[in-house]
């Protein structure tokens, strides 16, 4: 896998960076990041070796949706027209064109070791993007790169609102085979603006280490404000675990869609190179005769397990866990 385009740093993300609590605390509930994938098989396929060998267990990772192409809530202009965000997309990608679609915040608790062991985030392909299709579909045809004449270029940025002095953020920006680098400390209201769709990254740990992980998190689960800084870890009714906002790891993140110019942009909008999903099974399967890989092309390659697996297996990888030398 070829090397990402290098991060750039955001010291000083918000003027008033305590108005994230009034948005966190109103925007509510909060569901699992798992809710994203239809099935066991399809989580498995973002995260790494070492995760895919054991059972699925839901951590207290939690996401709420503000930006998804148009406001989900109020108030969050500044942070979806952010101009330090988008003049360093420009920087990174060499871009003329800017348009930012999606801000969502994660927030995480008692997170006492890695998340993964490094993964890249979902990509978009003209054609094929998650409003139509699985989330496992776009992490397999990216981490295979049989797919980057329709890839969509995409920045991220992700920004920290947490005063713990833990629960930072490696990263990987000279590739997957480097050792990695690590933000952290005191990272309250600073962002890392990268190409997060090659960059592999991960949540570092945050927590009590040795009060362990809540277990016994479900799809339904939900992380609920109660009142002033009291929050609350509830599945159908019945609170798992008490919790304070200062304990919340918050981050937010911002993609945007970046060209290279009008007539990149205009190809995107057009849509004159789209392509179709019978193009990306035709391509993963010339491209696993090439390799020798006996398969069986399924009815429903989208939702079948087994060719999950065997996509997954074949292309999924994950970086070097070294710590970069200080």
């Amino acid at each position: 896998m070829r090397n990402c385009l290098r991060p750039i740093p955001i010291e000083k993300v918000l003027d008033n960076p305590d108005s994230i609590r009034s948005r966190v605390e109103a925007n509510g509930p909060y569901a699992p990041v798992q809710r994203y994938f239809n099935s066991d098989a399809e989580y498995r396929s973002s995260i790494g070796n070492e995760g895919r060998q054991k059972p699925v267990f839901i951590a207290p990772v939690f996401r709420g949706d503000w930006v998804y192409e148009e406001p989900l809530i109020e108030d969050v202009e500044d942070l979806w027209h952010h101009p330090q965000f988008a003049k360093a997309s420009r920087k990174i990608f060499g871009a003329s064109c800017i348009r930012p679609f999606s801000v969502y915040c994660n927030l995480t608790w008692q997170l006492p070791f890695p998340q993964g062991g490094g993964h890249i985030d979902v990509a978009e392909f003209r054609g094929v993007n998650r409003t139509d299709h699985p989330i496992w579909v776009l992490t397999t045809m990216n981490h295979s790169r049989l797919f980057e004449a329709e890839r969509v270029q995409i920045a991220t940025s992700v920004a920290w609102f947490y005063h713990g002095g833990d629960g930072g953020f490696d990263y990987w920006p000279d590739g997957p085979d480097a050792p990695m680098q690590t933000h952290e400390g005191s990272i309250f209201n600073t962002a890392v603006v990268g190409d997060n769709d090659r960059m592999f990254h991960r949540v570092r740990p945050t927590g009590d280490p040795a009060k362990g992980l809540v277990s016994g998190l479900t799809p339904e689960t939900r992380l609920v404000h109660r009142d002033g800084d009291a929050w609350a870890i509830e599945d159908r009714g019945k609170s798992v675990a008490e919790l304070s906002y200062e304990q919340l790891r918050i981050s937010i993140s911002w993609k945007a869609r970046v060209f290279a110019d009008e007539k990149d942009e205009a190809r995107f909008l057009g849509h004159s190179e789209d392509m179709s999903i019978d193009q990306v099974w035709d391509r993963f399967c010339l491209d696993l005769d090439r390799r020798g890989v006996a398969y069986q092309r399924p009815e429903d390659p989208a939702r079948d397990p087994s060719w999950i697996e065997l996509l997954t297996e074949t292309y999924v990888q994950e970086p070097n866990a070294s710590p970069a030398a200080v």
